[in-house]
């Protein structure tokens, strides 16, 4: 980055071992941590550790699991941060992937609570921990050592690799775990076989490893330590340093968290909406999401190319306003393709039910009202719901109200009102629907994530570079994102409303657009500044 006084050009050689050893390091790195969640959305995590005689309680536990790794990647941050600008940023990525890959393949060798009780969760916890903190390290990491080797005018393409990493770590979760489902008998699979895709890891990381330590030190690092620039304590510099606190709101309310909501909604909440809402059939619903998502990589590369021409506030800001505008949009859409039968119920037939007390409780082993537990077997079932007050208990399916609420009659009269709760196959036409949809979310999220790498590096000075993009970020994707499967199912399961988890990407969307006009600026060369 020709702002940083690097003198002259890497060789094309070099930027070509640089980018592809970053970038499948970081396809692999976050394999590693989004297998957890792919196998999450199937219930295998849930029922394997997480036994709960409820399916509803099973997927919110395995999606805490899931959010409990993002939860400490902030610590991650600042660990690996500091180490990044004393020590380097080669050696210090090279630690975060070691790490990684150890507790990816942990998980795939922990016994199941019937084997082990309650130390099979724990286990499972602590090394989601352990990948937590791993991940904490390493985008920072890939992000400065790709941007710094970067020419002038060409950064926001080169990182944009980085980007599409991230992306094609859940592509590739996908693709392992429907190769080994291919392979393996289903009974085989669900007793067993899911563990391959952890133990998996471990080939990733002896291939991360051996391109990685192929690698020199960042140009600007070295150049830093050359002129005895090194900052003694970078995590502290990072909160005195003028200018530097805003610097690092901005990256983590406008950025961080506005992007990580809307990729994980176009990630991990289709996937899940597939499978769990609209009842497509599990390897289906895996195919298309890997598919649109495979799809969707390259808006990456080019709204990253892209804003080296026209800035990085735009593209971001723009991605932020077509989110709010085509996010319901964009999954009715879906919704009416996946499953036309059980959409078409729902309109034709709503469900409501209605009591003086509808208290409902996802957690709960019990409901403690005739309203609240209707509730609870219409959301086991996936069926949506609206609620009502009323001074009986009753509850509706079209214009009948159901005088049996027994679950067997409950059933039949679902069944009679045209809701099929089997899995589906999508035809042909609504497949290519299906996909058009998800490839229109993922360009919502590559327009406002592909410019980000290169506009966090261009915010932070270089002595301090690592650890005040890596805390910021991590925070924003740790907590804003990171908990988004499991906030959004929580809030379907309270509601009844499929779309209603909607809402949570839709609010930090805006929030997260209002910061960045008010306080993200482009200076004249295009590079991202804070006002």
């Amino acid at each position: 980055m020709a702002a940083d006084g690097v003198a002259g050009e890497p060789a094309p050689s070099d930027i070509r071992l640089v980018i592809s050893a970053s970038a499948l390091g970081t396809v692999f790195e976050w394999y590693d941590f989004f297998i957890y969640g792919t196998l999450a959305a199937s219930g295998v995590i849930g029922r394997t550790f997480f036994p709960a005689g409820n399916e509803t309680v099973q997927a919110l536990l395995a999606w805490a699991g899931f959010a409990v790794g993002f939860g400490f990647r902030p610590l991650g941050a600042v660990v690996f941060g500091y180490l990044g600008d004393r020590l380097g940023r080669k050696y210090t990525f090279l630690v975060t992937i070691t790490l990684m890959g150890i507790a990816t393949a942990g998980v795939g060798l922990v016994p199941s609570y019937a084997a082990i009780g309650m130390a099979a969760p724990l286990i499972v916890i602590l090394l989601r921990i352990a990948q937590g903190l791993a991940l904490g390290g390493e985008y920072g990491g890939a992000a400065v050592y790709v941007a710094e080797h970067s020419p002038a005018g060409r950064s926001g393409y080169y990182t944009s690799f980085i980007q599409a990493g991230v992306a094609g770590g859940f592509v590739l979760s996908l693709a392992v775990v429907l190769g080994f489902k291919a392979l393996i008998p289903a009974d085989a699979w669900s007793a067993w076989g899911w563990r391959l895709p952890f133990l998996f890891s471990v080939l990733l990381l002896a291939i991360s490893l051996w391109m990685r330590l192929k690698l020199s030190e960042s140009p600007v690092f070295k150049k830093m330590r050359a002129a005895g620039e090194i900052e003694k304590n970078p995590v502290r510099a990072s909160f005195t340093y003028p200018g530097n606190v805003k610097r690092m709101f901005v990256a983590l309310i406008g950025i961080a968290a506005g992007l990580t909501v809307i990729w994980y909604t176009s990630m991990f909440s289709v996937l899940s909406f597939l499978q769990t809402t609209m009842r497509v059939e599990e390897t289906t619903a895996q195919l298309l999401s890997g598919a649109g998502a495979m799809m969707g990589l390259f808006w990456f590369v080019y709204f990253g190319r892209l804003s080296d021409r026209i800035g990085r506030k735009k593209p971001i800001v723009i991605g932020y306003v077509l989110t709010l505008i085509l996010l319901f949009p964009i999954f009715w859409l879906i919704a009416g393709a996946a499953n036309p039968a059980l959409a078409a119920a729902g309109r034709a037939s709503p469900v409501v039910v209605s009591g003086p007390d509808c208290t409902y409780s996802p957690f709960a082993v019990k409901q403690a009202t005739e309203c609240g537990r209707l509730l609870d077997t219409l959301s086991k079932k996936g069926v949506p719901y609206t609620t009502a007050k009323a001074p009986v208990t009753t509850l509706t399916i079209g214009a009948q109200p159901l005088a049996d609420r027994s679950p067997a009659a409950i059933d039949a009269a679902l069944a009679q009102a045209g809701y099929d709760l089997a899995k589906v196959s999508p035809s042909a036409g609504n497949v290519a629907l299906i996909l058009l949809g998800i490839l229109a979310i993922t360009g919502l999220s590559g327009i406002t994530y592909g410019p980000v790498a290169a506009a966090l590096a261009e915010m932070f000075p270089p002595a301090i570079r690592y650890s005040s993009l890596s805390i910021p970020y991590h925070l924003g994707t740790g907590y804003f994102g990171g908990f988004l499967p499991f906030i959004s199912q929580y809030i379907v399961a309270k509601t009844g409303d499929p779309f209603a988890g909607l809402w949570y990407t839709w609010a930090i969307a805006l929030l997260a657009l209002v910061v960045c006009l008010v306080w993200l600026r482009d200076d004249a060369q295009g590079r991202a500044t804070v006002a």
